[in-house]
């Protein structure tokens, strides 16, 4: 299935995107996309019941805006320099373990909001990845199928960050991840059932219609059931969690100088094959 979340920022409600494309309302089924109903997995049978039953009443998608798929998120955890080529760009070595940051959860807005330029900022970036959101409660998880199981499906996410702020400010990456705005979502939270592979899947970015990342999730150092997996030894994962699992070469930091890093009017486009397209115009805070 694919989950959203429809409507003004701060008053969205349930949706699903068919299989035509229509969006449907759920708000008479759900009372929303959280947790609590990624966790259960009768409300979901229900869903799916519902919309094989083509009872499920249309959306009109005039000047519909697409919120963030996911509310009620309690954490999410960052995974840094979880690709071949993106550590070899930043001059980096591979990690032996994966480098896990936080980003709070109060970045994370609709796939076509606004993103903001912080204030002072010179050195805003981007980043396509694939999120993975976590549909149950996951602790010091033994093996990469009770990883799998714990996921309750993916999204795209622009894992926005400011690099002074994340590397010259206290090497504290947090600051740098952590900015509002900084945390596009979706359109879509697909669930884990739709998605075989998730080291199979193309990641690409585009910046003012120039390409700048074109990547796979095959190429990542540590795959998804390993992150998950390595991450619930230092943390319950808990339904709705959002885990970032990094991105490929082709960041504004990995560039000749001068860098690109991005600006007031900027467009930043992305997607994640099977997951949707993201599109943000940047503006100053």
């Amino acid at each position: 299935m694919k989950l959203l979340r429809v409507g003004p920022a701060g008053a969205e409600r349930p949706a699903l995107l068919d299989g035509d494309g229509v969006v449907r309302d759920l708000s008479g089924l759900v009372p929303d996309v959280d947790g609590t109903l990624l966790a259960d997995r009768a409300a979901l049978e229900r869903i799916r019941e519902a919309a094989r039953d083509g009872g499920l009443p249309a959306v009109d998608p005039a000047g519909l805006r697409v919120g963030p798929p996911l509310t009620g998120i309690g954490k999410i955890v960052g995974i840094g320099l979880n690709y071949h080529d993106h550590a070899a760009e930043t001059g980096a070595q591979a990690p032996a373990e994966p480098i896990v940051f936080m980003k709070a959860t109060d970045t994370v807005v609709g796939p076509e909001d606004t993103v903001l330029v912080p204030r002072g900022s010179v050195k805003t970036d981007w980043e396509v990845e694939l999120a993975v959101v976590i549909g149950r409660t996951a602790r010091s998880l033994g093996t990469d199928e009770e990883a799998l199981a714990a996921v309750a499906g993916y999204a795209v996410a622009n894992d926005v960050s400011e690099r002074a702020f994340q590397i010259e400010r206290g090497g504290q990456w947090d600051k740098g991840k952590s900015c509002e705005t900084f945390c596009p979502l979706g359109p879509w939270l697909v669930t884990a059932d739709e998605v075989s592979d998730p080291q199979a899947l193309a990641l690409r970015l585009w910046v003012n219609g120039a390409l700048r990342q074109d990547g796979s999730t095959a190429d990542q150092i540590f795959p998804v059931a390993h992150v998950v997996r390595y991450v619930s030894q230092f943390m319950v994962l808990r339904p709705g969690d959002v885990i970032l699992t990094g991105t490929p070469a082709g960041v504004a930091m990995g560039q000749p100088e001068p860098k690109p890093y991005l600006r007031a009017g900027d467009v930043v486009e992305l997607e994640v094959e099977g997951l949707g397209r993201q599109r943000q115009v940047l503006a100053d805070a």
